[in-house]
């Protein structure tokens, strides 16, 4: 299969992982404090579940925003939406962040070896396979690099 081709499907992986997580995040806030636990939420997000105050909800759509945030960014680099301001700057990012999510997931795994979930190893594995092809997709890509055309009206 070409580069540009995995790269791009890569990108949509990347995407639906993203949309995934957010669905996942905000279902914590119908589902509560049961569901901030199950996802690892710190500990001061369950007890605002718990006690029905407004900071997980907040946080919970907050983080969620940012997880659409890159899944859009990443459907830009795919070409299967319009080209977002920064793009290649966005996707650097992106890919630096979950290289770094999925390896710190994963060395914390061995260091608190009696917190390690199937859930938090699968997460973690996910998001650096994640981080790995948003950074192929920026070599692999020549679209991402290219400024948006300008468009002059006379």
């Amino acid at each position: 299969m070409h580069k540009q081709k995995i790269a791009v499907l890569g990108l949509i992986f990347v995407a639906l992982m993203a949309a995934v997580t957010v669905v996942a995040h905000m279902s914590c806030i119908w589902l509560g404090e049961a569901c901030y636990r199950a996802q690892l939420a710190p500990n001061i997000l369950v007890e605002s579940a718990k006690h029905g105050t407004w900071l997980a909800p907040v946080a919970t759509v907050g983080v969620s925003l940012l997880f659409a945030i890159c899944g859009a960014y990443a459907l830009a680099g795919a070409g299967l939406i319009r080209r977002l301001p920064l793009t290649y700057l966005a996707l650097m990012v992106i890919g630096i962040l979950c290289v770094i999510r999925g390896l710190a997931g994963l060395v914390l795994s061995m260091v608190f070896i009696d917190l390690v979930t199937l859930f938090s190893v699968i997460a973690s594995v996910i998001w650096f396979m994640c981080g790995i092809l948003t950074c192929l997709a920026l070599k692999w890509v020549p679209n991402i690099k290219m400024a948006p055309a300008s468009s002059t009206s006379t």
